[in-house]
C-alpha cells in the first residue's frame, strides 16, 4: 500500500496537531501504547506522547476534539519508559480489606463469594433474586 493513499500518515506531525501520526499498524516498533507497555512491566514514567495512531471507527469519539469516526492511541518512547511500581505490603493490605468490604452484605451480614452490585446494595438472597442456572 503506497504511503500517498493513507489518510493518517503524517510522521513529521505538519496536519494532525504537531504529533506524529501513524495508521493502524504502520507506527516504528519501538514507540508502544500504554497497554503494550504494561503487557512488558513498564509504565510511561512521564514522559510526553510521542507519536499517535488513528484510524477511522463506527464508534463516537469525544476525546481531545477527536472528529466523530476516528479513534487515537497515544505512544510513548519504550526506551524512555521505566519499570512499573511494586505495591508495598500496606497498599495491599488496604486493597485487600477494600475488596473484602465489597462482599459483605450489609442486611445480613454474610459474606459472599461475588462483589455485591450497587445497584441493589444487597446479596442476591436478601434482595430476592432468582438465581438462573
Amino acid at each position: 500500500m503506497s504511503k500517498g493513499r493513507v489518510p493518517f500518515w503524517d510522521p513529521d506531525g505538519s496536519r494532525f496537531g504537531g504529533i506524529p501520526t501513524y495508521p493502524w499498524k504502520m507506527a516504528p516498533g519501538h514507540l508502544a501504547t500504554k497497554r503494550q507497555l504494561a503487557a512488558d512491566g513498564l509504565r510511561p514514567g512521564g514522559q510526553q506522547v510521542c507519536a499517535q495512531i488513528m484510524w477511522r471507527t463506527r464508534r463516537t469519539s469525544g476525546a481531545r476534539g477527536v472528529p466523530r469516526g476516528i479513534a487515537v492511541a497515544y505512544l510513548y518512547d519504550r526506551e524512555l519508559a521505566k519499570p512499573k511500581r511494586e505495591p508495598t505490603q500496606a497498599q495491599l493490605e488496604a486493597i485487600g480489606k477494600a475488596l473484602r468490604a465489597r462482599r459483605i452484605c450489609p442486611d445480613c451480614g454474610i459474606e459472599q463469594p461475588y462483589c455485591l452490585p450497587k445497584r441493589y446494595g444487597a446479596c442476591k438472597e436478601c434482595h430476592g433474586w432468582e438465581v438462573r442456572v
